[in-house]
């Protein structure tokens, strides 16, 4: 496997909207640390950062990923969102594949939580902003949010290479 010097500033910003699931955010924040990117956390969480969960899905790499915690979208949005362009959401219901949107340099990704999703409130701002991942037809209605988020990042870092 090979390995690539972290970039400054991230190549992504990976928002978790009021996750539920303590490893699921752990895992994402390991993710987001192999790949570069901020992880951001919007309140309410289903648990405290100081579960062991958390800490057992990032293991010992926790320690280094430097969650940034929101109370909520808009304090998010006027501090980050300044001179980037507009965040993309992913969610099932997207019909825009990641190779179409044109992420650009240093994305901002917004993922919902487990079980409701991408709040409506950011939502109803950016409609024609929701990404999707496709998957072949059948049962499955979703993935779960830490894969997605690995797919998205790994996407991110593919885009970029190409750039």
């Amino acid at each position: 496997m090979s390995t690539r010097k972290l970039s400054s500033p991230p190549i992504a910003h990976v928002v978790m909207a009021q996750p539920e699931i303590p490893w699921n955010t752990g895992n994402a924040g390991r993710s987001c640390l192999a790949f570069g990117a901020q992880l951001h956390l919007i309140e309410p969480l289903g648990f405290s950062l100081e579960n062991k969960a958390v800490k057992r899905a990032g293991l010992d790499y926790w320690q280094h990923v430097h969650p940034k915690l929101w109370s909520n979208w808009s304090d998010l949005a006027s501090d980050i969102l300044g001179d980037h362009q507009e965040p993309w959401l992913v969610t099932p219901e997207g019909a825009i594949a990641p190779w179409e949107a044109g992420l650009g340099p240093e994305p901002m990704l917004i993922f919902g939580s487990e079980t409701k999703g991408i709040p409506s409130d950011i939502r109803e701002l950016y409609p024609h902003r929701l990404l999707g991942i496709p998957m072949a037809a059948g049962p499955i209605r979703s993935l779960n949010v830490s894969t997605t988020i690995g797919i998205m990042l790994y996407e991110v870092i593919r885009l970029q290479s190409q750039a």
